[in-house]
């Protein structure tokens, strides 16, 4: 199965990784120690319960390295995997495999990490009617990456670059002179999506009445949010957003908000435990 992300260079990515990795004069220990005609069998196996993300982008690096390696996906992502479980085999070369297994791991826990705390939050708010965002707080050169991850774990993709809504935030607004004024001007620059960030209930109408298409309720307390929803009335979608955490997100939908979204999950989730165990052919 070929992977594809829009505005997403597989064969790029694996190379720039890969050339950071090598370095000068490539992989000193295997080109010294492995035979060149010695091959090797693996199995990649989580070592926690995970959710899968990133297993067509880990098989890029070993088919980099080794265009004739065998490789056999036995998940695919957004499955889960208990401890254990074999998520891919591989048999080729042995000093390729080795060469590409760090690169291969570090991506594949990055992802599954990302996933795997999304799906956490996904769970906690099951039920309430509420929708997981993710956010812009990516690493950079991985948002891609990231939030196709957040989408293994049922997140939702929100903004995945600047252009692609306005967000007016309370800077935009300080510099603008107002939230209304600062709508305003995204109406008439002909922007479609105006996404404006509101932090009081009285912004919430001058905000709407100017043209705001979403409301982000910024660290808003329960309390303010029911009072914000009720007074938004349906007219737009409304995202609770700030202080988020798997405590307290389901607490923050159960107030009615359309949206929440958590910076934490690409900004802050751990790689999980993932091991490629070798064995001579």
């Amino acid at each position: 199965m070929t992977f594809r992300l829009d505005r997403f260079d597989l064969d790029r990515f694996v190379a720039d990784t890969l050339a950071e990795d090598l370095g000068d004069h490539g992989d000193i220990t295997s080109s010294a120690v492995i035979p060149a005609e010695a091959r090797f069998s693996g199995v990649m196996r989580s070592r926690e319960p995970i959710v899968v993300a990133g297993l067509p982008v880990a098989e890029g690096f070993f088919r980099a390295l080794d265009p004739e390696a065998f490789i056999e996906r036995r998940v695919e992502d957004g499955a889960t995997a208990e401890m254990g479980d074999v998520l891919l085999r591989v048999e080729g070369r042995a000093r390729a495999l080795l060469t590409a297994e760090r690169s291969a791991l570090n991506t594949l826990q990055h992802l599954s990490g990302v996933a795997t705390s999304t799906r956490g939050y996904v769970e906690a708010i099951a039920g309430t009617g509420a929708v997981l965002l993710d956010t812009r707080k990516t690493i950079p050169g991985l948002r891609l990456l990231e939030k196709y991850a957040t989408r293994m774990g049922g997140a939702q993709n929100h903004r995945m670059r600047l252009d692609d809504a306005a967000m007016i935030k309370d800077n935009h607004v300080a510099v603008a002179g107002g939230v209304a004024e600062a709508v305003s001007r995204a109406v008439e620059a002909g922007i479609a999506r105006i996404i404006v960030e509101v932090d009081r209930i009285d912004q919430i109408e001058p905000a709407i009445a100017a043209g705001a298409t979403h409301l982000l309720l910024d660290n808003m307390g329960v309390a303010a949010l029911r009072e914000a929803v009720a007074m938004v009335a349906g007219r737009v979608p409304t995202e609770a957003s700030g202080g988020v955490t798997l405590e307290t997100i389901r607490e923050t939908a159960a107030t009615g908000v359309t949206y929440v979204s958590v910076g934490r999950i690409t900004q802050s989730a751990p790689a999980v435990d993932i091991g490629l165990d070798l064995a001579a052919v």
